[in-house]
């Protein structure tokens, strides 16, 4: 039975509805009265999952039971032929996997598995999954060669640091090389390593095709909730509380006035451990959970090499200058010898999770590449010292362009240069409700200051994905997330919270006008929801543009239509509320 008093918040108790408001189980979601997605990351759950419990759920889409403490054979889970998004990586699950196991997953997305323990080959039925995005098998120890993944939409892929053997094949050969590092029997020219006759005839060697048919429950059930009581009933769980530890003290980065350079408090203990080095050995964290590939450099943990190898000492050593202070924390601008800019963000109240979580999450931030997301260069974690090191862009926030000292810039922000930040943040937000759909808050804090601006005006989401690590309360109030009438009245998020900032987003940028929203006690600004509700009552919308860009020719329909979409962002219900996809299409049709 599920253990109420420490696990999942006790919120799933036996005789409520889950999907209930009042109600509503941690960890499920729901769409009106239908289960879609299951959300158990980091709980320490265990024991056996109940998959004809969870097969009757016919919307399930998403299941995400990432670091928990799971171990023996793959479930059925392709029994769920309608999923999508299967997440079981940080795990203990172990043994082989069926070769035609995912034959009939025609639906399946996005598939991790990494740091578990499977053996034997990776299955050839994953070759048939016509729709797969994502697929994450590494640090296992899967075995032989590697099938053809020739599959057009497949475009992440990782398979490295497992035992696989033979030639890559030639279709997969535009992954690059890092997918497949630490597989050291394996040859081909993407690794510049000649191939002897045995390694290519292995991967000619067709596997055999022995494809069971399973039988599936078609069974109905009552009520939705008396469903997923019976997946608690068979559902064996323990709580894994890991105890902090104790480390050294580490202040980091103090600042005073703009014309010192950063100041860099160091236990001496620590500079006694190669604080200084500047190799940048190539050490990748070989622990089971929470490690990726990155670069160490000293207590500095290089995660996109694009701009350079650096370390502590080069941050000590730059020039820098205070660029503000919220209450996710403090962020600074240092430029460092090599002519690189970085801005260093300290974060605080972040210890909501383990290190080995954190290590984890931050450096999957570290993979995205999108021309619309700011990528993390770099991180520092230690005890209550945790620091983001990520690119400065030069040409500063939304928020300062549209509302500050503009000067001879105002004009810039004409109706073209709008709409395209209008599209570029919506691209962007995009990108990460895709990318991950499984969290709660898929960015969590997207605001105007947040939304930095490159030379040429495509904007750059900043300050994203950090929801799962906030553990104090005020903190997390913090976020703009929790400026949504569903954080203010019942504490809950979800995905349609970040549809709502795009939506406050959407008319701050076409009104001119500074949100109320913006500010906790809202006294100030214009409340710019309110406003649009008002203008659509009494047929006035265009008088909401700003008059610096209502004067365009021929484009005050576009913008009308804009200020629809950002209205039907922001309904205060959330069931009534525009899905984020529904959105960003709307948006994209919108032409200048």
């Amino acid at each position: 039975m599920l253990d109420e008093s420490a696990s999942l918040d006790s919120t799933w108790i036996k005789g409520t509805d889950p999907c209930n408001k009042e109600t509503k189980w941690k960890g499920v979601e729901c769409n009106s009265d239908n289960v879609i997605n299951l959300y158990l990351m980091n709980y320490g759950l265990s024991g056996d999952i109940a998959i004809d419990s969870l097969v009757n759920l016919k919307g399930l889409r998403v299941i995400s039971l990432e670091n928990n403490s799971f171990s023996g054979p793959l479930p059925e889970f392709n029994r769920l032929t309608a999923l999508k998004s299967l997440y079981l990586a940080d795990n203990e699950f172990s043994g082989e996997i069926p070769l035609d196991f995912f034959s009939k997953m025609g639906s399946l997305k996005k598939l991790e598995l990494a740091r578990n323990k499977f053996s034997g080959r990776i299955p050839d039925s994953l070759t048939k999954l016509q729709n797969l995005r994502v697929l994450f098998l590494q640090q296992n120890e899967f075995t032989g060669p590697i099938p053809s993944l020739a599959q057009k939409s497949l475009d992440k892929i990782d398979l490295s640091n497992n035992k696989l053997q033979g030639e890559i094949p030639p279709a997969m050969s535009r992954f690059g090389t890092k997918p497949f590092e630490g597989n050291s029997d394996l040859c081909g020219t993407v690794l510049s390593k000649e191939c002897k006759a045995d390694d290519k005839s292995a991967i000619e060697t067709p596997a055999e095709d022995n494809i069971s048919e399973t039988k599936e429950s078609g069974s109905g059930t009552g009520a939705k909730w008396v469903v997923l009581l019976v997946m608690v009933a068979l559902l064996v769980v323990t709580i894994a509380f890991k105890g902090k530890r104790k480390e050294d003290d580490f202040q980091m980065i103090r600042k005073e006035n703009l014309d010192e350079a950063v100041q860099v408090q160091i236990p001496s203990s620590m500079k006694k451990r190669n604080l200084s080095s500047r190799k940048g050995n190539n050490s990748v964290n070989s622990s089971r959970k929470g490690s990726q590939h990155g670069r160490k450099v000293g207590d500095l943990v290089v995660i996109n090499e694009e701009k350079g190898i650096f370390g502590l000492p080069d941050l000590m050593k730059a020039a820098a200058e205070v660029l503000g202070s919220g209450g996710l924390g403090s962020a600074y601008k240092a430029k460092m010898v090599n002519g690189v800019s970085v801005v260093v963000k300290r974060l605080r109240d972040v210890n909501k999770v383990s290190r080995e979580t954190f290590d984890t999450e931050i450096r999957k931030l570290g993979t995205i590449r999108h021309q619309n997301i700011l990528t993390l260069l770099a991180y520092h974690y230690r005890n209550e010292e945790k620091l983001l090191v990520s690119e400065f862009v030069a040409k500063g926030s939304l928020l300062y362009l549209l509302h500050g000292d503009r000067g001879i810039s105002h004009g810039e922000l004409n109706w073209p240069t709008r709409l395209k930040i209008i599209q570029g943040v919506a691209q962007g937000m995009g990108f990460l409700h895709n990318e991950f759909a499984q969290y709660e808050l898929p960015h969590g804090n997207l605001k105007s200051s947040n939304i930095l601006l490159s030379s040429d005006y495509e904007p750059i989401l900043n300050d994203y994905m950090l929801y799962p690590f906030i553990s104090n309360t005020q903190s997390v109030q913090q976020l703009f997330a929790y400026k949504t009438p569903e954080a203010i009245l019942y504490q809950q998020v979800s995905p349609k919270s970040d549809v709502f900032c795009l939506g406050v987003v959407i008319l701050e940028i076409v009104t001119g006008k500074f949100p109320s929203q913006y500010l906790n006690n809202q006294k100030g600004g214009t409340d710019v929801i309110q406003w649009i509700k008002t203008a659509i009552s009494e047929n006035k919308v265009s008088e909401l543009i700003d008059p610096e860009i209502a004067n365009t020719s021929n484009s005050l329909e576009q913008m009308e239509k804009l200020l629809y979409i950002g209205a039907e962002c922001t309904e205060s219900d959330q069931e009534k509320r525009i899905l984020m996809k529904e959105a960003i299409k709307r948006i994209e049709e919108v032409q200048v």
